[in-house]
């Protein structure tokens, strides 16, 4: 399908920011942050994320850039044709090691590495990272409501696992039957109602806005290779496996060569889709998905010691960690930006294991 208007052009006066408003959203979500990582490290005596805290694979690729694409699409880290060395790490949202019997909402982290262009921060290991979710939008529209949401987040960390993985098999049921009338709840899945379908099947979106060099765009990564969409909807077997969604991943990609689609969805109306809203669902329709890269993963073993050491211990993953072509975009963005930093400097601090690019005096 061919969209009506041209691709909407980057300008700074496309996002709408109250400071104060935002610093003090900033400091809740710290506060936040810091409860869930204090209590964690506590319990575990070894300090982990935040947010996305269990890892249930970490794996070694590479992203090749399209050689043909149109000038709207060959822009920041996609303008030229080009070959990079590229981690994924897939998790579950929530900031402590979860049960994998509580069902909840997937992501993943991409990090290209050897990028070149000017940097968005100074601590940069000169990487461009993808943050994307198993759901095409945000529960929540904006920062200050990320917040609230946080803070009931946190004051569930290291409580009655029995007890959420009793709500989870509830919520799963409620959420299926919602889902066979096509009214699936965003909210549903985030207390524990996700499908407990396997990661490797699943599309992930940033869901958030971020600039596209000269213009403005959402990601998406689309499972691509016929081994990968045949485990699209797959379930989890939970058995008696400890982390039975580790243990599944790591069964298939001990045979699996995976590729995925990395696209691109270019804005083209800023009131149809919008910069600050980030639960805004964008029409593809009228903003239709497009391939600009494709990620290569071979078959390895996805919980390879010295991988996992790496991708949980001393990587930090963040949006704000790219170049000035991918600005991320949008009060959600607008927050992680601190609150992600502080997150990767206590674990620095704590397990006393420098994080590759953290300037150790921020």
């Amino acid at each position: 399908m061919c969209p009506d208007r041209p691709p909407l052009r980057y300008s700074d006066d496309l996002e709408t920011v109250d400071p104060a408003r935002e610093a003090a959203t900033v400091e809740d979500l710290i506060q936040s942050f810091r409860h869930i990582l204090t209590t964690t490290f506590r319990d575990y005596g070894h300090a982990v994320r935040g947010v996305h805290a269990k890892a249930h694979a970490v794996l070694r690729g590479r992203l090749v850039v399209d050689a043909t694409l149109p000038p709207e699409l060959a822009q920041g880290l996609f303008a030229q044709p080009g070959e990079y060395p590229a981690w994924l790490r897939i998790s579950t949202n929530p900031g402590d090691l979860i049960s994998d019997r509580v069902a909840l909402p997937r992501g993943i982290a991409l990090k290209v590495e050897n990028v070149p262009g000017p940097r968005l921060d100074v601590d940069s290991d000169g990487a461009q990272d993808f943050l994307m979710i198993n759901g095409p939008v945000f529960a929540v529209p904006r920062a200050q409501d990320f917040a609230g949401q946080l803070k009931l987040l946190a004051a569930t960390t290291d409580r009655a696992e029995g007890a959420k993985i009793a709500l989870s098999k509830t919520l799963q049921a409620v959420n299926a039957a919602l889902g066979m009338v096509g009214l699936e709840s965003t909210a549903l899945a985030g207390m524990g109602g996700a499908p407990q379908t396997d990661p490797l099947g699943e599309t992930y979106f940033s869901a958030t806005p971020f600039r596209y060099g000269d213009h403005v765009a959402k990601f998406r990564l689309r499972p691509l290779s016929p081994a990968l969409t045949a485990l699209t909807g797959k379930p989890i077997d939970m058995g008696a496996a400890e982390n039975p969604i580790r243990a599944q991943i790591r069964r298939e990609m001990a045979g699996i060569d995976g590729e995925w689609a990395f696209e691109v969805q270019l804005a083209r109306d800023p009131e149809r889709q919008p910069i600050e809203d980030a639960s805004a669902l964008w029409d593809e329709a009228e903003a239709p998905f497009v391939q600009v890269a494709t990620l290569y993963l071979p078959r390895q073993d996805s919980w390879d010691t010295e991988a996992v050491e790496q991708g949980d211990d001393r990587m930090r993953f963040s949006p704000w960690n790219g170049i000035v072509a991918h600005r991320p975009l949008g009060s959600v963005n607008r927050a992680r930006r601190e609150t992600y930093r502080y997150s990767a400097h206590y674990r620095a601090e704590a397990n006393g294991c420098p994080i590759h690019g953290l300037q150790e005096d921020r």
